[in-house]
């Protein structure tokens, strides 16, 4: 029987699902429920699999971790990104790499809409005075008449786009690959990035993380937001500079911002970003409903019992 290891499954998310069990008829199976803590205890967890299942974006899939996995033949990621792979090492050495797309459109869309009026509606402080029986009286900005700027246009960022529509706002979008089809359908507009980050009230992330969208916004871009203005980053932290969001936040050059992933995870203890009071923050959780979790696992095992019948499904390389 060929090995299949799970060298990461912390915190767990599949160990004891049904999900774990469709896959042990069909190989012996590995489940780690520890972080491994380095490139090395990854490679050791990983040593004589054919397949792997990939958890969390925090193990990397290196050349060195391609080289020194002779026997691996496929990683399949639970989730969408894979920026935690070297996509040019795996085809290299031949391993194929699957993900699971579609499976978190609308809990994502929905944590980035909560994280929009949570910020602009200051609940979580409100309710943090409240607790300490502070009854505060104070101005919150309302979404209803004010523009929000999509920016990346694939099926959580069209399905933001609905929900930002359904509450009473104006939409503006940009994207590398833009579609007037989905705009004209779903009834938002592209325009150029200037024009977006100008004009836009709440702006709102939807970007794979890659060399092009690392560090895509930055201080330049900051300048050039509304003093008003929220960032919400549901999709990945390395793609806002961190030292230029902190200096935004701080000197007020934006109003707020909702994060729900960052350059670090788990965010340090002592992270600046703790301290400000115009942030929300949550621990990368938008994906993580009942319903995402058993989608998205189930495709995950669908791709290895299909790879090992002949045939490869949502194949990235």
């Amino acid at each position: 029987m060929i090995k299949i290891v799970i060298p990461d499954d912390f915190p767990s998310v599949i160990s004891g699902t049904p999900m774990l069990e469709r896959l042990k008829p069909y190989g012996e199976v590995k489940v780690w429920t520890t972080r491994p803590e380095s490139t090395e205890e990854l490679i050791r967890r990983m040593q004589g699999a054919e397949v792997v299942i990939n958890i969390r974006a925090y193990c990397k899939f290196t050349e060195e971790v391609f080289q020194k996995s002779p026997s691996l033949r496929l990683i399949s990621i639970w989730g969408t990104g894979v920026d935690n792979v070297d996509l040019e090492a795996a085809r290299r050495y031949g391993v194929t790499v699957t993900n699971t797309p579609n499976t978190s459109t609308e809990s994502v869309a929905e944590h980035a809409l909560a994280l929009m009026l949570a910020v602009a509606r200051q609940i979580p402080h409100l309710h943090t005075q409240m607790k300490k029986g502070i009854w505060t009286r104070g101005f919150i900005t309302q979404l209803f008449g004010k523009t929000a700027g999509i920016i990346g246009t694939g099926v959580i960022g069209q399905q933001t786009a609905r929900l930002c529509r359904g509450i009473g706002m104006q939409v503006l979008a940009w994207t590398y690959h833009p579609s007037e089809e989905k705009a004209r359908e779903i009834g938002f507009t592209y325009v150029p990035w200037e024009t977006l980050l100008r004009q836009s009230d709440v702006i709102s992330l939807h970007l794979r993380l890659s060399k092009t969208t690392e560090g895509l916004i930055g201080k330049k871009e900051f300048s050039l937001m509304k003093p008003s203005a929220i960032l919400i980053n549901t999709a990945r932290g390395a793609i806002v500079q961190k030292e230029a969001l902190l200096e935004a936040l701080r000197e007020k050059k934006i109003a707020g911002a909702g994060l729900d992933v960052f350059d670090k995870e788990p965010i340090d203890p002592d992270d600046p970003l703790l301290a400000l009071e115009n942030v929300v923050l949550t621990p990368h959780c938008a994906p993580s409903s009942p319903e995402v979790l058993e989608r998205g696992l189930n495709m995950a095992v669908d791709n290895v019992i299909s790879y090992l019948g002949g045939i490869v499904k949502n194949r990235v390389v």
